[in-house]
């Protein structure tokens, strides 16, 4: 018991950490900017950040939010993230187990974190991050964890940007390019089945907040919000429950019919 909870503490605390760099990455990649060099700072004094001040999601509390230089306030996405990140790492192990499928979950957390920061900051999803995890899960999906059947993350991909892009040329830019990119690069995890039950979800997800958002006045209408984080919600929903949601709604779909 006490070696499980430090592993699950671990992982935790790992996860957080790794929220953080996905800040940056999802932040400085569509500024063309490098993740490594300057050093975090404050994006109004430019002060360089502290060891102390770079602590995942306590250094936000430990600080009511605001820098330490100049109080500014300091966006609640930075911590949101990192939080999320930790959360999602932790409870992964407990939905797929301790396999070589949990290097597959984990990245593909590790990607939406990235695009929901990009986003839902510069409603951008850069190429670079697609193209990188487009690479980075067909080499899981060859060595790790082989798909059954062989051809199904091929199909998952050409269906996952198809899909997209028929509704990018019928709408003329309903949706982005960046989107339909990472819809398609999505497939090659879930495969064809889960990455049309992947963005049915994240539409039907997307339109309920949407219509919540215009009705609250938040959401302006006609005024193009991002729909990365709702693929981003579609697939993670997919991935980890996709199969048992399908089975259920085929078994009241034929139960239903007979």
């Amino acid at each position: 018991m006490p070696t499980t909870i430090f592993l699950y503490t671990y992982i935790f605390i790992l996860g957080l950490v790794l929220g953080s760099f996905y800040n940056v990455v999802g932040l400085r990649i569509p500024l063309k900017q490098s993740i490594v060099y300057p050093g975090s700072a404050c994006p109004v004094c430019n002060k360089k950040l502290s060891p102390l001040e770079l602590i995942p999601v306590f250094s936000y509390l430990f600080q009511g939010g605001t820098c330490k230089n100049c109080k500014t306030h300091i966006s609640s996405l930075y911590p949101s993230m990192e939080l999320t990140t930790a959360i999602l790492f932790t409870i992964s192990p407990l939905l797929v187990g301790w396999s070589k499928e949990l290097i597959l979950a984990w990245s593909l957390i590790s990607l939406c974190m990235i695009v929901t920061v990009s986003d839902l900051k510069y409603m951008i999803i850069p190429d670079k991050v697609n193209l990188f995890f487009l690479v980075l899960f067909a080499g899981e999906r060859i060595l790790l964890v082989p798909a059954t059947p062989w051809w199904d993350p091929l199909l998952g991909f050409l269906i996952g940007g198809i899909v997209p892009l028929l509704i990018i040329l019928v709408s003329r830019g309903g949706m982005g390019g960046g989107d339909m990119k990472l819809l398609a690069v999505f497939g090659i995890i879930l495969g064809w089945k889960l990455v049309l039950l992947s963005f049915f979800l994240a539409t039907l997800i997307g339109t309920i907040v949407g219509l919540i958002g215009m009705a609250t006045g938040v959401v302006k209408k006609g005024k193009p919000f991002p729909f990365g984080p709702f693929l981003v919600i579609g697939a993670l929903l997919a991935y980890f429950f996709g199969n048992e949601m399908i089975d259920l709604y085929m078994s009241h779909f034929f139960s239903y019919l007979y």
